[in-house]
């Protein structure tokens, strides 16, 4: 048995071969060089653990000094940005459950006179725990908040109220998690980042993989309008993401006991909508790439921004504002509200509508530019 040399001139052929073939496919080498520096700096600005400015509203039933001093004291924190004033519970319960508020603070009437009696009056916090990890230092720093805001004005014949206790019975309710049950914000969550990865990635392979077979020049060949090829391919997906869904709220159900207080048959159509949106995503970019390779490169660097700025991993009120913004062209943001409103809030098609019609243009615009490439394909 022969053993023939190494030869260098073979050797650094093939490497110049290479990079030959990477400046060809330059889809390819820009996704492998680009993307990782551009996620890296998006990421890096826009992941933040510890939301700050977060929404609240406030319904003040007192109209007094002591009141103004403590939610000034809240606004001093931090953590609490007062952007609405109501003026029932009703008009509060409607933010919480529409998501518009992380936080509502109600000073009860008669807060002054019991404060000055040293009666130690309630002030109800009421926080939006469907995302724990959102509202969980903000909680923290309530403690001692009362005394500090209240210290300028217990002067004087009220200084007796400064030592001891706080003068302020501060009772913190959480809404929709009282427990913090961690599964009750994963698992829901967990639906909508499966979908989104199991949807996209195979109608991305879709195309693509009728292209390499040789398969896809018999299909242009086929009086089939542009239109029906593509519904056509996304349907029996829905099938396959309906049978996903099913398996997967059984689970979170069954094992972790995750409760569903809002309408079945309005989850179905939440998770049908945003299956739709995924699949006409998938056949957009299987449409766009050259092979299954690319692809998989575009799926990727679609699942990444969207389980990241979707406020499934990380708080979504803590990213700056910018991210947030980029973080609302997702279809997974506005379906991890869908989802965990109709199962933890119980909300109704009114209350859910403000994230439902952000899919429906998502998943258009994808079908409009798939439709876009397919026909230049065809020319």
């Amino acid at each position: 048995m022969t053993f023939e040399a190494l030869s260098w001139s073979r050797w650094s052929g093939i490497i110049v071969k290479e990079f030959i073939q990477l400046k060809r496919d330059r889809l390819t080498f820009g996704m492998v060089v680009g993307i990782p520096i551009l996620q890296l700096v998006l990421f890096g600005f826009a992941i933040n653990s510890d939301p700050r400015q977060l929404p609240t509203a406030v319904l003040d039933l007192d109209h007094s000094q002591y009141g103004r001093s403590l939610v000034q004291g809240l606004r001093n924190s931090g953590y609490f940005r007062m952007n609405h004033e109501v003026g029932s519970e009703a008009q509060a319960e409607a933010l919480m459950s529409r998501g518009e508020v992380q936080f509502v603070i109600t000073v009860p009437p008669g807060f002054a006179r019991d404060l000055v009696r040293g009666q130690r009056p309630v002030l109800l916090v009421e926080a939006d725990a469907t995302d724990p990890s959102a509202t969980g230092n903000a909680i923290a720093a309530l403690s001692g908040v009362a005394r500090t805001a209240l210290a300028r004005d217990l002067d004087g014949p009220l200084a007796r109220l400064n030592p001891g206790p706080d003068p302020v019975d501060l009772r913190i309710h959480r809404r929709y998690n009282p427990e913090a049950v961690t599964a009750y914000n994963i698992v829901p969550g967990l639906l909508g980042t499966i979908l989104t990865m199991t949807m996209i990635l195979m109608t991305g392979l879709a195309m693509t993989r009728e292209r390499e077979r040789g398969t896809f020049e018999n299909l242009l060949a086929t009086p089939a309008l542009p239109i029906e090829v593509m519904t056509g391919k996304i349907v029996p997906y829905i099938l396959i993401g309906l049978i996903q869904v099913t398996l997967l709220l059984l689970a979170a159900l069954l094992i972790f006991d995750v409760p569903l207080l809002g309408s079945l048959l309005l989850l179905y159509f939440s998770v049908m909508l945003f299956i739709a949106a995924n699949l006409t995503l998938g056949i957009t970019f299987s449409s766009i790439a050259r092979n299954q390779l690319q692809a998989m490169q575009m799926t990727f660097f679609f699942f990444l921004p969207s389980i990241l700025l979707s406020g499934f991993m990380f708080p979504f009120r803590g990213m700056p504002q910018w991210a947030q913004w980029l973080g609302n062209l997702l279809p997974l943001t506005h379906f991890l509200h869908l989802v965990r409103g109709i199962m933890l809030k119980g909300n109704g098609l009114v209350e859910l509508w403000p994230n439902i019609w952000p899919i429906l243009v998502f998943m258009l615009a994808s079908m409009a530019l798939g439709l876009a490439v397919y026909r230049k394909t065809l020319d």
